[in-house]
């Protein structure tokens, strides 16, 4: 299931952010890509160490974890670090799937399978990828992001602050910047679900439940519906 997402972050949230990533130092996106990655990974990344990152991913974070149908579509048991990226003109980000694991110790998207270092901890399964746009499609030309499957691609460029959710093992790409900037959170999600399609019969049930509550309030067809819920929840869960 690939699920947009408008207004996750207010028009004051976005002016602040982006006043942040004015002041931020940027890096080579390559130093957070895994080996295979770095041959077709062409962008900046704000620096690690930029006082304002931290600031940002807060304000992220907070609109993430407020956002109901977010929520709903991901069931999130972890949600890794945002990154922030600037593509500026003659950038791109070539066809790749996101490493299985995320590294939360370092290499944020180092690819950590078959040489891991002993701290599980530090290892967080991707389930879920995520595009959070931070400027207008107007600011740039180009720089859609292409996700990939044997039926079709799809291509997304969204309004500031809203956000496309999408599946870790599908092949995707950012299109060449041709004018303009791009400028975008990304993170990954290992959800309490780890099936898609198990996700996506929760969605739908969770979806149907709430409708029902907001136009009968608590029916017996909304009881039965959220027992459905949380028995398949419980079932599925890891």
């Amino acid at each position: 299931m690939i699920i947009c997402i408008a207004d996750v972050l207010t028009p004051e949230a976005l002016k602040d952010i982006r006043s942040h990533l004015d002041a931020a130092s940027f890096v080579d996106g390559k130093t957070t890509a895994g080996w295979h990655a770095r041959l077709v990974k062409n962008n900046q990344q704000v620096k690690s160490e930029t006082p304002a990152l931290a600031k940002v991913r807060s304000l992220i974070e907070t609109a993430l974890q407020q956002q109901s149908v977010f929520q709903m579509a991901a069931l999130p048991r972890s949600i890794a670090p945002v990154l922030l990226s600037r593509y500026e003109s003659g950038m791109s980000y070539g066809s790749h799937v996101d490493n299985a694991y995320i590294n939360l110790s370092g290499n944020i998207s180092g690819n950590i399978f078959g040489n891991r270092t002993g701290n599980e901890t530090a290892a967080m399964r991707s389930d879920l990828s995520m595009t959070l746009f931070l400027n207008d499609p107007e600011a740039y030309e180009g720089g859609e992001l292409i996700i990939e499957s044997c039926h079709a691609e799809q291509a997304f460029k969204l309004a500031a602050g809203s956000l496309v959710l999408y599946p870790s093992t599908t092949l995707h790409r950012v299109e060449t910047v041709t004018a303009g900037v791009r400028l975008a959170a990304v993170t990954w999600i290992q959800s309490l679900v780890r099936d898609a399609a198990e996700r996506e019969i929760l969605f739908d049930l969770d979806m149907a439940r709430q409708g029902i509550f907001a136009e009968f309030g608590k029916t017996a067809a909304f009881d039965l519906l959220s027992k459905s819920y949380a028995n398949l929840l419980r079932k599925w869960g890891t």
